[in-house]
């Protein structure tokens, strides 16, 4: 199935660079931090706070601003959101003071908050409904591309001419997808399109599929977030070795957005099942045989390809059993993974003094747990419900029971 006219791929690859760059501008930090503490003399923490309250800002703005600006038109809300976070990454490189520095950060965390919610609809609506989920992997095709090569780039520029010149290159770099979005970007209003609500709205589903992202995110992060340790102290790497090991990692998670994205229209439910079953398995596998370290190295690369392949079905999952509008839905879908997100991290940080290994138990049941939610989702469906009472399967109208 073709993705359309050459406009409308040139503009779904603009999309994808777009998500590149967001998810790049907000890890940027976390590869610069020596020299970003050292330049604005302030504590290594105060730069890692400019990781975590972007994150912050992201959970609590995603679904209010969404809702505040419905009747924006998507080619002029994109290219606003693109052209604010270019502005607020140059002010960032420019700032000579740490409060001016979190201020311009926040300000750009909040472009992102409602990009999320917008960018998925957008991308869906550029292409034939049987393309779309092909698409959207395209398009976080772009976002997992950012861990590979966006954050390790940003930080050989930091460490070679300075770390606001990474800053300035990536708000660069977010001038192409303003340019192109601003230009050949369809002019059409929110709510009117074939991709603006879901194909099989199910609330039940919905609620279902929010709570499994959660958990399967968290499960993710708790193991993640002290991937390095574990490597070193469990599986027995020299610490020379933990960045290859994660660039392996990157690689893979870039393999798994392109083998969704070949399979996901087929049944997106079960893609997203097949998924997290396969984080569950690599993380258990870390947990009870992570002391090898071929399988260590194993383990950790196939919980990379199951966490961006997730991050890539999320989207077809959401274009199909939205109850309301796909916007909103795709707000309360970025919540939910930035929540599970938060929460892996401090869970992670509160196993920690227990041993490293236990974050991937931690993981592993976490991930279980997704599963199970999912495996019940079908059970949980409104449109289920409401055929036994004899209404009508779309729409949820209400049925009053008789006899």
């Amino acid at each position: 199935m073709s993705l359309g006219p050459a406009r409308s791929v040139i503009t779904l690859f603009a999309l994808a660079l777009s998500t590149f760059v967001f998810v790049t501008t907000e890890t940027l930090p976390i590869g610069l931090l020596p020299l970003m503490a050292s330049d604005l003399d302030v504590a290594q923490a105060a730069v890692g706070l400019l990781v975590t309250g972007y994150g912050l800002v992201v959970v609590v703005a995603t679904i209010p601003l969404t809702r505040w600006t419905r009747r924006i038109r998507r080619r002029r809300l994109l290219a606003v959101l693109l052209g604010v976070s270019a502005v607020g990454t140059t002010v960032s490189a420019l700032a000579d003071a740490y409060p001016l520095l979190l201020a311009s950060r926040l300000v750009v965390a909040l472009s992102q908050a409602l990009f999320w919610s917008t960018v998925t609809p957008t991308a869906a609506a550029l292409v034939p409904a049987p393309a779309r989920g092909r698409a959207l992997s395209i398009l976080y095709a772009g976002s997992s591309l950012a861990a590979v090569v966006g954050v390790p780039a940003g930080t050989w520029l930091g460490q070679v001419v300075d770390w606001r010149a990474a800053f300035l290159a990536v708000a660069a770099l977010g001038l192409v997808p303003l340019l192109v979005v601003a230009t050949l970007l369809p002019d059409t209003a929110r709510g009117g399109g074939s991709a603006d609500r879901g194909t099989d709205p199910d609330r039940g589903r919905y609620l279902a599929l929010l709570a499994s992202t959660a958990l399967a995110v968290a499960g993710a992060l708790t193991a993640f977030t002290y991937v390095s340790p574990f490597l070193v102290e469990v599986g027995g790497f020299a610490l020379a070795a933990v960045g290859p090991l994660l660039l392996v990692r990157g690689v893979c998670g870039v393999l798994g957005v392109l083998a969704v994205g070949a399979v996901v229209d087929r049944n997106p439910w079960l893609t997203m099942t097949a998924v997290v079953g396969l984080q569950a398995v690599a993380l258990g596998a870390q947990f009870l045989l992570g002391a090898v370290p071929v399988v260590a190295a194993a383990a950790v690369a196939v919980a990379g390809l199951s966490l961006s392949a997730l991050t890539a079905v999320l989207g077809a999952r959401v274009l199909a059993v939205a109850p309301d509008g796909t916007d909103m839905a795709s707000a309360g879908m970025s919540t939910a993974f930035n929540v599970g997100i938060a929460g892996g991290a401090l869970l992670g940080a509160a196993l920690l003094p227990l041993g490293v290994r236990g974050t991937a138990l931690a993981g592993a049941l976490l991930s279980l747990g997704a599963l199970a939610v999912l495996l019940a989702e079908p059970r949980l469906s409104s449109a289920r419900r409401r055929a036994r009472l004899g209404g009508p399967v779309r729409g949820y109208p209400a049925v009053q029971p008789t006899g």
